[in-house]
């Protein structure tokens, strides 16, 4: 049943004034109207979200393709490519000086605009292996995925990963065949590479015209429309000539006879082939959109944005341990998935990432801390373009809100209005690298301790602490994590330290309600036992030997091979 509230003059209330006539008692009707137009309003909003995550193996053009998303969508005038030497300037979405230097994000970004209805969040992730615990963590935050795939290379390790992380929470996923100004393999057989390596249905939208030298612009399979383009790699081409049938002989003349007639040929076959795209086997994650382009040229980019907004689902909602909450519920709640130290380096800023899941965020209001259990305000939240920042008064499920934090906040919080409940599924793994951090300057150890904590919220690494000495082990899940703490704690905090290899398998979360079966395994494996940096005993297994034997040995010991033990029940 719709209510409708019609605002009417109340003759009681002077000449300004304004009630809401439902039917219900004043006081009734006049709350009912409220939430109603509230709802209404949160409703439209919420239709307007599309909160996405680009993610691919290194190198497959990721940032490039973000940098264009941005260009479209008029949130930029300019794009410098990322590894380009003739444009010195740097992608929009990498701000972190190593990033830079290194040409790669290392660093989840997050970025908005506005394209034509739509408010667009993009979430741009690392696609180095090395930082794979933080994208993960950053899929529990989007509701749909963009997947970029080098045409010459394919589907790679790192590419299958990702995919199984999205196949195993339905999240729908749209693949961008990127590079297609350069040879690669033949359209039709990464179809079937796709299909057989990422364990999903694919069904191209857009399909390219030629391949490297012979490129020259991508046909809209959705729409029935073609429009060629002229190379650009910093601006939107004015050179854009569109056809609505393929049949025109003016087609011929443009890209020539041969080529147009391979187009035909190619399009009939995916026709007949392919079933028609089904938007609902697309929102369900059974069937993945491809389309084909070069970022770095600005081919195929618009086509993908278009359609993207058109077929892409809006905000989702999220489980909890009291049930699942949906973006239309009236109360507000979200989770925090990411936490960064130093986002400006001159103002020694830490910054919580808060995905909003449902009712709306407004500033300077209160709001449950549930873990903390206090109640916590926020002056001045922020939406993101890069690093650029701007002051927001209210946001709505689906979109991104970055937090000033003191030191409250954990990946994985919950932060709502009253409810008792906690949001699930936020992961965080046990760690395969594992290095002692030494001191090299015992004048700086303040800084150092300072910036090594701070840099653990953050989710990259963890930190585990033996006695006796207090020494410092990090543990992360790739060895370049290590280049970049270094990095950070000499730039960002003025300490200077080194890492020295550690000699572990595993670090495994240890709880039991066997007290003295506990106080045994202490004592047995005194060398070996740590806490994290919340207080909570670890073992570290030198080998998986080892830790078999000590399942074996302490049956009512519980081995958690991730931190979120307390949320083991998360699906």
């Amino acid at each position: 049943m719709v209510v409708v509230a019609q605002l009417v003059r109340a003759p009681d209330c002077g000449s300004g004034g304004r009630r809401f006539e439902t039917g219900l008692p004043p006081k009734a009707s006049s709350d009912r109207g409220f939430f109603l137009i509230r709802s209404l309003s949160n409703e439209k909003e919420i239709a307007k979200r599309r909160t996405f995550g680009i993610i691919s193996h290194p190198d497959a053009g990721k940032t490039t393709l973000t940098e264009k998303l941005l260009l479209f969508g008029g949130a930029i005038q300019t794009a410098g490519a990322v590894k380009n030497n003739k444009i010195k300037k740097s992608a929009t979405s990498d701000f972190m000086d190593i990033e830079k230097q290194r040409g790669i994000s290392v660093a989840t970004s997050v970025m908005a605009f506005n394209y034509r209805d739509k408010q667009i969040n993009i979430l741009d992730t690392p696609g180095h292996k090395d930082f794979a615990e933080d994208t993960f963590r950053t899929l529990t935050a989007v509701d749909s995925v963009i997947l970029v795939v080098d045409v010459a290379n394919g589907v790679e390790e790192q590419t299958e990963k990702l995919m199984e992380v999205c196949r195993m929470r339905k999240t729908p996923v749209i693949i961008f065949i990127n590079k297609l100004d350069r040879d690669g393999k033949e359209s039709f057989d990464l179809l079937d590479e796709l299909e057989e390596k990422l364990q999903i249905h694919v069904r191209p939208l857009t399909w390219p015209i030629g391949m490297g030298d012979r490129f020259k612009g991508v046909y809209n399979l959705y729409n029935k429309s073609l429009n060629l383009f002229s190379p650009n790699k910093t601006g939107i081409s004015d050179d854009i000539q569109s056809f609505d049938d393929l049949g025109s002989d003016q087609l011929d003349e443009l890209i020539g006879d041969e080529a147009a007639a391979e187009l035909r040929e190619e399009v009939e076959m995916i026709e007949g082939v392919y079933d028609p795209f089904d938007q609902e086997e697309y929102l369900s994650g059974d069937v993945a959109p491809v389309f084909f382009g070069s970022a770095v040229n600005n081919f195929g980019v618009q086509e993908l944005l278009d359609i993207f907004c058109e077929i892409s689902p809006q905000p989702k909602g999220r489980d909890t341990d009291k049930g699942r909450k949906e973006p239309s519920d009236k109360k507000f709640s979200g989770f925090v998935f990411k936490i960064h130290a130093n986002l400006d380096p001159k103002h020694r800023d830490r910054i919580a990432f808060l995905r909003i899941v449902s009712g709306k965020f407004e500033r300077n209001t209160f709001y449950n801390h549930v873990r903390l259990e206090k109640r916590l305000k926020f002056p001045n939240p922020t939406s993101f373009m890069a690093q650029d920042k701007s002051v927001i008064d209210e946001a709505f499920p689906g979109d991104v809100v970055g937090l000033y934090d003191s030191g409250n906040f954990k990946i994985g919080d919950t932060l709502n209005e009253g409810d008792d409940f906690t949001f699930k599924g936020i992961p965080s793994f046990s760690p395969e690298i594992f290095m002692e951090l030494e001191n090299m300057d015992p004048m700086k150890s303040k800084q150092l301790d300072k910036g090594i904590h701070q840099l653990m919220d953050e989710g990259v690494a963890q930190l585990f602490i033996q006695q006796p000495g207090s020494r410092k082990i990090v543990g992360t899940v790739g060895q370049l994590q290590f280049e970049v703490i270094n990095y950070r704690l000499e730039h960002e905090y003025g300490a200077k330290c080194r890492f020295v290899p550690r000699n572990f398998f595993k670090a495994c979360w240890v709880t039991t309600d066997n007290e003295e079966q506990l106080k045994s395994f202490k004592t047995a494996k005194a060398n070996y036992i740590a806490t994290d940096k919340d207080d909570n005993l670890v073992f570290l297994a030198e080998t998986p030997f080892l830790l078999q034997m000590a399942e074996q040995d302490y049956p009512d010991l519980t081995f958690h091979k991730t931190s979120e033990f307390k949320l083991e029940t998360v699906s």
